[in-house]
């Protein structure tokens, strides 16, 4: 019998169920069954994360890969994912992972203490430890753990995220938490059609709160043709981020065939620099785009010196005083050094 880690962030209820607030799907999970996520089991009217130590993935990336531009940049950090997902989309590119919903397969996964992946980042020399791969959320318990102690240490914490965290674990884990990247995936109707009846205002309320609290957040926007290349779609998307701060970095992405939706055709580039465009009228002032040929620097909003110099992943400070301002004009920047 393998045993299995208590949950947090949820509550009992009659005839031995529960209700898990973990995320905004609120699940109300019968005895013996999982929720949304597949990860989060009822044993008795107790609610237990199969996934807790059950680290599928330490890997070694540059912290441009996740993608953070603006945080630390050059910085490596340590990959962590687990099974599951609070989300269901047609175009995951790692549904292997997140789609997974046999809890043998996912028990089958060897143990690793938060202790034994904190003393793997600190062996390595490398900066901080991303939550990544899969949602973090839904392994909130073991990353949390993961966090304090990391941070105790002296390595930076990051997620990548769907931003679907409820407001207890968003509290929760913001004192442990560095930088984040949320996918803001595309208007209403995407998130219900394609993400699995999931709601935009979540995913929105949570950007700001994290920014709110001093978190380093980027944003990541997937450009899938048919789906959420819409003008409206880009110019909604920068209107809302340039009315919390004009230099959270947003990043659009081409869209390949993956998953459910392998028989689309990749995303046209010229659609890709047409929303940069938008978003740069609205006011963004650091937009890039991503899963394209060509190298994204970070130049300043300002007189436009070359800040950071990228080539693929690989990035260098070139012209950042040691508080992450334009060297030449003294503009503020938003980037974390």
């Amino acid at each position: 019998m393998v045993e299995l880690f208590k949950a947090s962030f949820f509550e009992k209820l009659e005839n031995n169920s529960v209700k898990c607030f973990l995320c905004h799907r609120n699940c109300i999970i019968a005895e013996s069954k999982t929720g949304f996520c597949g990860v989060r089991k009822n044993v008795s009217g107790t609610l237990f994360s199969l996934v807790y130590g059950r680290a599928l993935s330490m890997q070694i990336d540059p912290i441009e890969k996740k993608p953070l531009f603006h945080f630390k940049p050059g910085s490596k950090c340590l990959g962590i994912s687990t099974f599951g997902c609070n989300f269901s989309c047609f175009h995951c590119q790692n549904y292997s992972q997140s789609q997974m919903r046999n809890e043998a397969q996912i028990l089958k996964v060897p143990f690793t203490a938060p202790e034994k992946i904190v003393e793997t980042a600190l062996s390595a020399g490398i900066e901080g430890i991303a939550y990544t791969y899969n949602e973090p959320v839904i392994f909130a318990e073991f990353a949390l753990d993961t966090m304090r102690l990391a941070k105790k240490k002296g390595l930076y914490n990051a997620w990548v995220s769907n931003g679907y965290m409820g407001k207890e674990c968003a509290e929760t884990i913001a004192p442990f938490l560095d930088a984040i990247n949320i996918d803001l995936k595309g208007g209403t109707e995407f998130y219900k059609t394609v993400c699995g009846n999931a709601k935009l205002e979540f995913v929105k309320n949570n950007i700001e709160f994290f920014h709110s609290k001093g978190i380093h957040v980027e944003i990541a926007y997937l450009i899938i043709p048919g789906y959420n290349d819409a003008e409206k779609d880009f110019k909604g998307t920068a209107d809302f981020l340039a009315g919390i701060d004009s230099k959270i970095p947003l990043h659009f992405s081409r869209f390949f065939p993956a998953y459910k939706m392998a028989s689309l055709p990749p995303t046209e580039v010229s659609k890709l620099e047409m929303a940069k465009k938008i978003a740069e009228s609205s006011g963004l002032e650091f937009v890039f785009l991503g899963n394209v040929q060509g190298n994204e620097n970070s130049t300043c909003p300002n007189c436009k010196s070359l800040l950071v110099e990228r080539r693929g992943y690989s990035a260098e400070i070139k012209g950042l005083d040691a508080k992450g301002n334009c060297k030449k004009c003294g503009c503020k920047t938003g980037i974390v050094l």
